[in-house]
């Protein structure tokens, strides 16, 4: 029996999430370690993950590398993760930097045509023909879009904080969870620190613990509704084809997020706090084919 295996990664912001897969039994072992972004990281500042936290968990001989990772989108972009894990995995004999966007493509569509969306730390979205992401909406990023994801939650959660908008029992409850925060705290994490994306998806957790809060449940609906008409109702006919969504915010919140499918007209696909099980099933398909 053949002792080689693909390493299959799903990078966000905040976490990568690896698959290392058996390539004739298709049994394959988990492993997580810290986001990897090539918008914030070189691939000196890459290597070390890789070391410390991903080999490891894993033994044997890598065959194929697919990662999928925010801040990949193209060949120059991903030049940094792609770099590292050359560096690390030597004997792999492939190695794919793509889009985390392709790989919530291929992880929720499969080989099928469908709208695929991404709600995590950031939000991204495509139509994906069945074979290759056929059209996209473009993500601006954390400061200039982000719509519906768990930064932008935060920081419209921060935002009503700081300006007394908050009614008077959840200003109570957030100044008891965050005391001391103030102003110049926020503005310190948001313009001068490193991540000011995961900073402020930090405070989801506040989102989750009172989401049955009208304030918080309108801000939730409002912020899914604010997604889908940015960037889902721009595709053409997007009421023909399925609506996937990957991502904890999408998976945590999916009752609120059918509801504003539902009201837009939309029909809901799969929703999946991660796409790696379904990218386990493409690649393995694709071997075997």
């Amino acid at each position: 029996m053949s002792s080689k295996y693909i390493l299959i990664a799903d990078s966000g912001s905040t976490k990568t999430d690896w698959a290392y897969i058996h390539m004739e039994t298709g049994n394959y072992q988990p492993v997580q370690s810290a986001g990897i972004n090539p918008f914030y990281q070189t691939t000196e500042e890459i290597i070390p993950v890789l070391q410390s936290q991903v080999v490891p968990g894993i033994g044997g001989d890598i065959e194929e590398i697919h990662f999928y990772g925010a801040g990949c989108a193209n060949e120059q972009s991903s030049l940094p993760v792609t770099n590292a894990l050359k560096h690390c995995f030597p004997s792999s004999t492939v190695v794919e930097v793509a889009s985390d966007m392709l790989g919530a493509a291929r992880g929720l569509c499969g080989h099928e045509p469908g709208l695929a969306c991404i709600l995590g730390t950031g939000a991204n979205n495509a139509f994906f023909d069945g074979h290759r992401i056929a059209h996209s909406i473009g993500s601006l990023g954390f400061w200039l879009g982000d719509e519906g994801s768990g930064s932008y939650l935060g920081k419209t959660l921060v935002v009503h904080y700081l300006q007394n908008e908050l009614p008077e029992d959840l200003h109570e409850s957030f100044t008891r969870e965050y005391p001391g925060l103030d102003r110049l705290t926020v503005l310190d994490h948001a313009y001068k620190k490193p991540y000011p994306n995961r900073y402020f998806a930090s405070y989801s957790k506040f989102i989750a613990e009172n989401r049955t809060h009208e304030f918080i449940r309108d801000l939730l609906s409002n912020a899914f509704g604010l997604f889908v008409k940015k960037y889902v109702l721009k595709h053409a006919n997007a009421a023909q084809y399925p609506v996937h969504f990957t991502g904890s915010i999408a998976y945590y919140y999916q009752d609120i997020l059918r509801a504003v499918l539902e009201n837009n007209g939309l029909k809901t696909g799969r929703i999946l706090k991660s796409p790696l099980e379904g990218l386990i099933g493409y690649h393995l398909s694709d071997l075997k084919a």
